[in-house]
């Protein structure tokens, strides 16, 4: 077997091992005997999809059963700040360029 293939079978098995786990962890301050009520109340509605779909994260109410949607809401923030901010839709329509310029390497920006 290719040392590159290993590779990248070893790194997919643990990331999939570090979602499950992850599955797993509750998000703190969240009571769970309320969450699992409510989640018995919506079973058969679109909770319980998305719990389905989520393998179960949603009704132990993990810390990854966000999935990707605080990504999209900050990428339908900063679309929406960029409306109103000059600066920011001349970078977002400078392309590469802008995207570049828009990440400091020194971890502070110049605002």
């Amino acid at each position: 077997m290719n040392s590159e293939l290993a590779r990248r079978i070893a790194f997919t098995l643990g990331a999939l091992l570090v979602l499950r786990i992850g599955t797993y962890i509750p998000i703190p301050g969240i009571n769970s005997a309320v969450w699992a009520h409510v989640v018995r109340a919506q079973d058969g509605g679109i909770l319980g999809v998305f719990n389905a779909s989520s393998g179960g994260a949603i009704a132990r109410m993990s810390i990854l059963a966000l999935g990707i949607l605080p990504y999209i809401s900050a990428a339908v923030a900063i679309q929406l700040v960029a409306y109103f901010s000059a600066r920011l839709r001349r970078l977002q329509t400078s392309g590469e360029r802008g995207r570049r310029r828009s990440k400091p390497s020194h971890g502070f920006s110049r605002c």
